[in-house]
């Protein structure tokens, strides 16, 4: 069986997990072959969701979600081996799939929440408190309260106000004082507007967290969201330091952690921004030999694990503009369009016109517009985007769909986002 490549799918990874590889470890060997779980290749990926268009979902149509769960274990892969003392803490907020989330948990990922249904949802994914940071400096009090109930302690602040709050709520919770990055401009997402206290703030938070009686355990930033410039780190990294030694100056507890945010994206920007990360980390903690580095990705591992298909409910055709209607848009699975800033792109998937090139390749091309289903015109996904001729109730297939989509969805004139089908893929090696 070398070489082959077995396809299981599914809603519940871990019975996937059982039904393939016996819910062993991604990798695991069987009869001198190693079952790896790898990413689903573009052809094999089609191929999965042909077969799902044309046997599950003939009648409704309705648009859905394939969760490659081997580009989950790929991506933990490529963090594992470029920044392997830094301990991943997923950023709920970015994506909140269950099934997702419990892959992530299965590889080792700790967790970022910021309030406390996240806490709630991860909680009762059976993921221990211990493993969640919850990383919004500012709580409602009964978030805080309800943190202490449940043992989630550790926490973010950049507000006196926030100490207070917790000094009466949740005394026993560590402290990351945020502190707000030099340099955000160039992220698609920047928080500095938003979160992280001003340099000649850091004293003066120290000061009142050490007066109220509260363990300041270290410091967290965010260099912003989505191709944010990895350079961002160095200055970032140079700050924190600053104000390990402003406490060190203080007679503070010596502090221990260092949250080094979120802000990757997979490909290059991942090896570049390892790089720098590395290189600052070696520059002003390589005398920090105890120190716990900590990190929020969210995109970095949500991304590329998710592909969106949506069907073509309506045509209209104006010389030579090709209108498009889908019945999934920008209040369902496209709402990263209006809140991420994200551009997204689509291929053809002519399940029903032209199955012998379902991706019809070579096909000659229109300038389209596609809209989602609702009565919005805001609701329009793409406007002059080269598609070739397609009919009412073939697809559009858009990659790389896993970033702040289903969790900020609504169901606006009752279109509902859309369904996961979850896949994993294990291969015997040649």
């Amino acid at each position: 069986m070398a070489g082959q490549t077995v396809i299981v799918s599914g809603l519940n990874p871990a019975a996937i997990l059982q039904s393939t590889i016996g819910g062993a470890p991604p990798s695991t060997a069987e009869n001198g072959h190693t079952r790896k779980v790898v990413p689903m290749s573009k052809d094999a990926l089609q191929d999965f969701m042909v077969s799902i268009i044309t046997q599950k979902l003939q009648d409704e149509k309705q648009p859905f979600y394939v969760l490659d769960l081997g580009e989950v274990v790929s991506l933990m892969d490529q963090w594992n081996n470029a920044l392997p003392n830094i301990r991943p803490f997923y950023a709920v907020k970015c994506n909140p799939e269950p099934s997702f989330l419990s892959m992530l948990s299965a590889l080792g990922s700790n967790f970022d929440c910021a309030s406390r249904a996240e806490i709630e949802y991860v909680l009762s994914l059976g993921i221990s408190p211990d493993r969640i940071v919850f990383a919004n400096p500012c709580k409602p009090e009964s978030d805080i309260i309800f943190a202490a109930k449940v043992g989630v302690n550790l926490t973010t602040y950049d507000s006196e106000d926030e100490v207070y709050k917790i000094r009466r709520h949740h005394p026993k919770s560590e402290l990351l004082l945020r502190i707000k990055p030099m340099d955000d401009a160039n992220a698609r997402c920047p928080m500095g507007p938003k979160y992280g206290a001003l340099p000649e703030e850091v004293e003066p938070l120290l000061r009142t967290a050490h007066a109220a009686r509260l363990t300041v355990s270290g410091v967290s930033f965010h260099i912003g969201s989505g191709d944010a410039d990895s350079n961002a780190y160095l200055g970032a990294i140079t700050a924190a330091k600053e104000v390990f030694q402003t406490a060190a100056r203080f007679g503070m507890s010596k502090m221990t952690i260092l949250d080094i945010g979120g802000g990757f994206t997979s490909g290059h920007q991942f090896t570049t921004a390892a790089t720098a990360v590395k290189s600052a980390l070696s520059q002003h903690f390589h005398d920090e030999p105890e120190l716990t580095i900590i990190a929020e990705p969210g995109r970095f591992f949500a991304e590329t694990a998710f592909t969106l298909a949506t069907t073509i409910i309506g045509k209209r055709v104006r010389g030579e503009l090709r209108e498009y209607w889908i019945n999934d848009g920008l209040y369902g699975s496209m709402n990263c369009v209006l809140y991420d800033h994200a551009t997204v792109t689509a291929t053809a998937l002519a399940c029903m016109s032209n199955r012998g090139n379902v991706n019809c390749g070579g096909s000659k091309t229109f300038p389209s517009t596609v809209f989602g289903p609702t009565c919005d015109a805001l609701d329009t996904v793409l406007r002059d985007y080269q598609l070739p001729e397609l009919q009412v109730n073939e697809w559009l297939v858009f990659p790389n769909m896993g970033a702040y989509t289903k969790a900020a969805g609504s169901n606006f004139n009752g279109f509902n986002t859309s369904a996961i089908v979850t896949h994993l893929a294990y291969a015997y090696p040649s």
